[in-house]
């Protein structure tokens, strides 16, 4: 049993990331100034990356300062600014189910870059929770805009890759302080894009800094740092695959608070999702495979000894 509890426990951690991210929809739409998604995404990266860098005051050295910035930019500078393209550009279902594939191209460039191969359970639980994505967000209206599509595929493409180079590159120092890293050179390489695009900051009330407060420090920082520690822990595949809760969530948050609908297809949906994520999972195989042998010994049938031949002639 602690062993089981143990191999769990690395994905466990992970999953805070996606349910974190899960809740960013509901926060921006309820609490956060509308159309400043650039904005936004400063706010969320650079003052927990600013705030995480004067605690633990350490900087990057050598080859990380550009490997930071690489990684910034991939995993959440580039990534959030193609997101935000392909969700004005498209519906959130068709965005979402596109960005669902990102276990699969994850598992490709892990192959590809770190010679890590995908596992059958892997690319099962990737195919399996891209469909459940599918039913659980997709509608049959969704209209397809060439560049929306292409900043979606863009934003899977650039945050693969920074989770298969975050784990191509022995890390120097505690994951919290690689986190302060990237998140900062994130939110420098967004504000000049964001101050451009979008102009001037807008004035801010007690409720908007509450709902920028729980996405920097939760749905940023924290979570940020629990994806981390699954990626330098487990394959990327099956970190990736984590990932898809994060629509599961945002459904169900959607359901409750803007009372969404939420019939059949949503709960297969559901089901296929966390069907994916769990067969995506080593430990999952492992449990697989120690319940087999144990099952087998059950069954066995136990064999008597033989009666002695002056007991019984023939046995």
């Amino acid at each position: 049993m602690e062993d089981i509890s143990r191999s769990w426990r690395d994905p466990l951690i992970t999953v805070v990331a996606p349910i974190a991210w899960g809740t960013t929809y509901t926060v921006t739409a309820e609490m956060l100034p509308p159309d400043r998604p650039l904005f936004c995404a400063v706010v969320r990266a650079l003052p927990v990356g600013l705030t995480i860098l004067v605690l633990r005051r350490t900087l990057p050295r050598g080859s990380w300062w550009w490997r930071s910035l690489v990684l910034g930019t991939c995993t959440m500078g580039l990534f959030f600014a193609l997101l935000f393209v392909a969700a004005y550009r498209l519906p959130g279902g068709l965005a979402a189910t596109v960005t669902a594939m990102s276990p699969l191209a994850v598992m490709a460039l892990a192959a590809l870059l770190i010679g890590e191969r995908a596992t059958v359970g892997g690319v099962v639980g990737g195919v399996t929770g891209t469909v459940g994505v599918a039913l659980l967000v997709l509608r049959a209206d969704a209209s397809i805009d060439a560049v929306g599509l292409l900043a979606a595929l863009g934003a899977v493409a650039s945050a693969a890759l920074g989770f298969v180079l975050l784990k191509k590159w022995d890390r120097p120092t505690d994951l919290l302080t690689m986190t302060g890293w990237q998140l900062t050179a994130a939110g420098l390489v967004l504000l000049p894009v964001a101050a451009v695009v979008e102009g001037p900051p807008p004035a801010l009330d007690g409720r908007d800094v509450a709902g920028f407060l729980w996405l920097g420090v939760v749905g940023t920082g924290l979570a940020y740092a629990c994806w981390f520690h699954g990626l330098t822990r487990m394959t990327a595949g099956s970190t990736a695959l984590i990932g898809l809760v994060n629509p599961v969530v945002g459904t169900l948050l959607g359901v409750v608070v803007a009372h969404e609908a939420f019939g059949t297809a949503q709960a297969a949906g559901v089901a296929l999702v966390l069907g994916g994520v769990v067969a995506g999972q080593p430990a999952a195989l492992s449990a697989v495979r120690r319940l087999g042998p144990s099952r087998l010994s059950q069954r066995a049938p136990t064999v008597e000894a033989c009666p002695t031949a002056s007991s019984r002639p023939t046995c």
